[in-house]
């Protein structure tokens, strides 16, 4: 401004910052203006009753030389060394110097862009928590606001959209809004628009609306107008390439939205970032949209909390209400919406109010959370929301094989249809260990079995779906089935069997039936005159069904999955009949008293499962015919000897249980199994060899052969390829491995525990991917090949009851190791030195021995020991010792103990 003088303006202008960044470089200390500046920054910096943040950046020296005015920044400063100001200057130097800053030669490499980048983000990121200013009432925004603002990269020169998907409720349009709060000043224009759903569902001109309020939020005038969406489109790609905009669609719910809002990256000036909530991740990846990210539910310390903000003003419960508050967070299950809807009805209540609204919850669902969750189950396709409602009410919690294959056996499209749910925030797919599970969170569950309670409140019997055992218990004995209900699935706890067959011939649209039951100790007859099950019937799966058959009335014309585990069934049909079952997929009649079966009956199916069923004696030749067929379970069939010579002609077969039979061997050509992906041979006793030309199974992935008498493995094994898992504990003559093993590239877990091999090819350590080797008890095992430390992915390595005498030195190269179990290895000497760097390890297992450990294993913080007590206690450890469980222990052996060993830093 004219009249004043330039250092005035720039005082006040230091003042009002919140944030300085100071950047040092040669020639900065030559300047006494920069100095000048430096110091009143540092004033400011150091005034507690005031909010400023220096920032010290390294360009070309280094912290030291700033602080100590060396080299460079010396002969810079050294035309400065006699004026009186001198003195400050050299304090501001040093202070600044020791404050935590960014140093180029030390970050990103070097790279100057990137070390750009970096200090533009964490800037914004402070920035962001100042202009946010978060509700007191908001918990654990913070950090997931941090976390978005992260993945936009202010910096970059780029246009970004980024998603935010998750469930009703689950705090999409809060983080949103927050993100918005805190960055929109660092863009030349900003506009959130709330309730994009809504708003463009309402009236045809909704989106021309939206186009209308983000133009004028962006350009700020308030006098725009749009004839219609195509002339919106072209208007907002004029406007928006000459800003810089940040934008925030709310609750998006179908393609043609996006593509009216924010068709294309073009139609913005490099630096925009766009913001999608929305419950449906496909509407995302129509649009091309990469980065999404979920909004994770409140962890449980997150929903105390904002429930006691909420119910009782404070961080935690008040005194006498924390049981009552755990169940009232046990029901909202870190759902925001329903912890603060909860949290404003009980303020100020006393106990008996609280407990009469958890008592209500039981039976009838907090309305408002509800009504906000329904809204992801109204735009689903007709058979999406059948899929939906038989999760609900009865698959949660089933693998997502299970759940496929029932939904399949409805006629319904499983696959598309689950990954529908999951798109729109309605279920989740969890993985664990080699199996997929199918969740959905409580109040989605609840609000799904409302969907179907909800026409006929008080007539159950009236009900879509059944899954209540006391409700189904009493239509059943009081013959009250009707017609309308399409699936049944509730364990048996008093209900006749008799009665239970009579009534299911009434419920002519069933056509889901789970039962399970306990097992009936008696025999039953079945009544020829009683009414069967309905013809609608597509899955019937009954546990402990007690009968010995099925009865004649049963026509079964549509039934695609049978199961019947742990069945009294002798044979299939009453009166030995036979019937053609042309639709029957999947056959589980596992643990059953079968003794044959009429596999020309089942043309169609695709998974036969006769595991354990004691009684039968062979397999028909029949099932050669079987061209679909893709899984077969025949182990613990004891009276098995032999397998169908046609065997080999199920050219889609993928896995194969013969364990636990009498098989005495294979079929030579069981190379022409083209697909078989699993083959399991355990326990069976009179197993002495494979054929030669196993190695032809191209797609073998897991070959178990536990507890067989397998003496050596064929050469050609060493041509899978595909092989991850090769199970040979309990194979107690087997001597050695091929000296090629370690041709399969592809091996992850390798158990030879129990065996008489005295020595591992040095092949084995080409094994890139191997995850488990397991050598326990093999007491003629001396040592290991001297590069096991090539075994770069090993995570776990059990030589317990081994005559192995020292580990080599590169064993200590085994960067992921975790478990390192060596109980009870009596000739092992010592342990490697460098045992320490080994950072990944976490268990140590030196049951039995007598050893000392390497001075490196101090550098393992975290690590937990197990041996003897005494032999601990001589660990210079700070750590507790106590002892293990029962289970943990050796058999008839003394108490064993652990310790969790940490570092005092």
């Amino acid at each position: 401004m004219k009249g004043k003088r330039i250092s005035d303006e720039l005082i006040r202008s230091i003042e009002d910052s919140k944030f300085y960044l100071i950047v040092f470089s040669r020639n900065y200390a030559s300047s006494s203006w920069c100095l000048d500046e430096l110091v009143k920054i540092m004033e400011c910096h150091n005034d507690k009753t005031t909010e400023h943040t220096a920032y010290p950046v390294f360009y070309d020296v280094t912290p030291t030389d700033v602080r100590h005015q060396r080299g460079d920044v010396r002969k810079a400063f050294a035309k400065h060394k006699n004026k009186e100001t001198a003195g400050k200057w050299r304090e501001a130097l040093k202070e600044a110097a020791d404050l935590a800053g960014w140093e180029l030669k030390n970050t990103a490499d070097g790279h100057e862009a990137k070390f750009i980048q970096e200090i533009v983000e964490q800037v914004s990121l402070e920035l962001c928590s100042i202009n946010c200013n978060f509700d007191e009432k908001l918990v654990g925004m913070e950090m997931r606001v941090n976390d978005l603002v992260s993945s936009l990269e202010i910096g970059i020169d780029d246009v970004r959209m980024i998603g935010i998907k998750g469930m009703g409720g689950g705090g999409k349009t809060t983080l949103a809004r927050s993100v918005f709060d805190g960055i929109s000043f660092q863009f030349e224009g900003a506009s959130f628009v709330e309730n994009v759903r809504e708003t463009s569902s309402t009236s045809l001109s909704g989106l021309k609306s939206l186009q209308c309020q983000i133009v004028s939020d962006v350009s700020d005038d308030k006098d725009i107008s749009i004839r219609g969406v195509h002339e919106g489109k072209s208007m907002m790609k004029r406007r928006m390439r000459g800003r810089k905009v940040l934008i925030v669609l709310d609750d998006v719910s179908h393609i043609n939205q996006l593509e009216a809002l924010a068709g294309e990256c073009s139609w913005f000036k490099p630096g925009s970032r766009i913001i999608i909530t929305t419950r449906d991740e496909k509407v995302l990846l129509a649009h091309k949209v990469t980065l999404i990210r979920d909004v994770n539910l409140l962890s449980n310390k997150e929903a105390i909390c904002l429930f006691s903000r909420y119910a009782f003003g404070s961080e935690i419960p008040i005194k006498d209400y924390g049981e009552l508050s755990e169940k009232v967070l046990r029901y909202a299950a870190g759902l925001p919406l329903t912890i603060k809807v909860l949290g404003s009805n009980l303020c100020g209540e006393d106990k008996p109010i609280w407990k009469d609204a958890l008592e209500r919850l039981k039976s009838i669902p907090l309305s408002e959370t509800m009504k906000i969750l329904e809204l992801s189950y109204t735009v689903l396709e007709d058979d999406h929301k059948e899929i939906f409602l038989d999760v609900a009410c009865i698959m949660k919690g089933w693998s997502k094989d299970k759940a496929i294959q029932a939904l399949e056996s409805c006629g319904f499209h499983a696959i598309s249809g689950l990954r529908v749910l999951q798109q729109k925030s309605l279920i989740t797919i969890d993985a664990r260990g080699d199996q997929e599970y199918v969740r959905m969170h409580d109040h989605i569950e609840e609000m799904g079995r409302n969907i179907v309670r909800r026409s006929h409140p008080n007539m159950p019997e009236k009900h879509s779906r059944w899954w209540k055992n006391d409700e189904i218990e009493h239509i059943l004995a009081n013959d009250l089935s009707t017609e309308e209900t399409r699936c049944v699935h509730f364990h048996i706890q008093k209900l006749d069997p008799y009665i239970l067959i009579k009534c299911f011939g009434k419920m002519k649209a069933l056509r889901f039936l789970s039962i399970v039951m306990k097992d009936c100790s008696r025999n039953l007859e079945l009544n020829t005159f009683i009414p069967s099950f309905p013809d609608a019937l597509q899955y019937l799966r009954w546990t402990n069904y007690p009968f010995r058959c099925f009865p004649k009335t049963c026509q079964a014309n549509n039934l695609v999955t049978l199961e019947m585990p742990e069945s009294k069934i002798v044979q299939l049909w009453e009166g030995g009949e036979r019937k053609l079952l042309d639709k029957l997929r999947f056959l589980d009649l596992s643990y059953s008293k079968l003794k044959t079966l009429d596999l020309d009956l089942t043309p169609n199916l695709e998974t036969l499962n006769l595991g354990n069923c004691c009684d039968l004696v062979e397999l028909t030749d029949a099932i050669s015919m079987m061209e679909h067929l893709k899984s077969l379970k025949v182990n613990g069939c004891l009276l098995l000897e032999k397998l169908p010579d046609d065997l080999c002609r199920l050219g889609c077969l993928e896995k194969l249980n013969l364990s636990s039979t009498n098989i005495k061997h294979l079929p030579d050509n069981i190379f022409m199994l083209k697909n078989l992906k699993h083959l399991k041979l355990d326990e069976c006793k009179l197993l002495e060899k494979l054929p030669e030309d196993i190695g032809e199974v191209k797609c073998l992935k897991k070959l178990s052969l536990s507890s067989t008498k397998i003496k050596r493995l064929p050469d050609s094994i060493c041509m899978l390829k595909h092989l991850r898992k090769l199970k040979l504990d309990d194979c107690e003559s087997l001597e050695k491995l091929p000296e090629d093993i370690g041709e399969l590239k592809c091996l992850e877990c390798l158990d030879l525990s129990c065996t008489k091999i005295k020595h591992l090819p040095d092949s084995i350590c080409s094994l890139k991917h191997l995850r488990d080797l397991k050598l326990y008890y093999c007491e003629s095992l001396e040592k290991l090949p001297e590069d096991i430390g090539k075994l770069k992915c090993l995570e776990f390595l059990d030589l317990s009851f081994t005559e192995i005498t020292h580990l080599p030195d590169s064993l200590c190269k085994l960067k992921y190791l975790s478990d390192l179990i060596l109980n009870c290895c009596f000739s092992l000497e010592k342990l490697p030195e460098d045992l320490g760097e080994l950072e990944y390890l976490r268990e140590l297992h030196i049951k039995g021995i007598c050893i000392d450990l390497p001075q490196s294993i101090h550098l393992l913080n975290g690590l937990c020991i197990y041996g003897s007590r005494w032999l601990l206690e001589s660990f210079d450890f700070s750590s507790e010792i106590q002892p293990l469980e029962d289970e943990e222990n050796f058999k008839g052996q003394d108490q064993y103990y652990k310790m969790l060993c940490y570092v005092e830093v």
